[in-house]
């Protein structure tokens, strides 16, 4: 069931691109390599579509709201099993499979159409 509205979709995903983009060093596990990078990646991308999603909080409104929630659906899924594609499980893996998760849910529960 898609419960979620988009405004408060897109407040989220600028929260979320924030805590990606300084999670390594707010958690400590800013050592360098893609452990570290790989959750500033995803943030500079979700900062991206964000901004260019047809919803109330976007900047420049080309991206569809469907294809919006497809990639944060793909981004949840990357991320969460980043640990182990890129060889970090052993070191850190509970944010990149903790936000990686959320981001699944949240793209399956929001509407698909902006109120606005």
């Amino acid at each position: 069931m898609r419960v979620i509205p988009t405004l408060v979709h897109g407040v989220v995903d600028y929260v979320v691109a924030a805590l990606l983009l300084a999670a390594p060093w707010l958690l400590g596990f800013s050592r360098g390599g893609a452990e570290t990078w790989v959750t500033v990646a995803f943030g500079v991308g979700v900062l991206l579509y964000s901004s260019v999603t047809d919803y109330e909080v976007g900047v420049w409104r080309r991206l569809a709201m469907p294809g919006h929630l497809g990639l944060d659906l793909f981004t949840g899924v990357l991320l969460g099993l980043s640990p182990w594609l890129f060889a970090f499980a052993d070191t850190i893996r509970w944010p990149h499979l903790v936000i990686g998760l959320f981001s699944i849910v949240a793209s399956l529960t929001t509407r698909a159409v902006p109120e606005s």
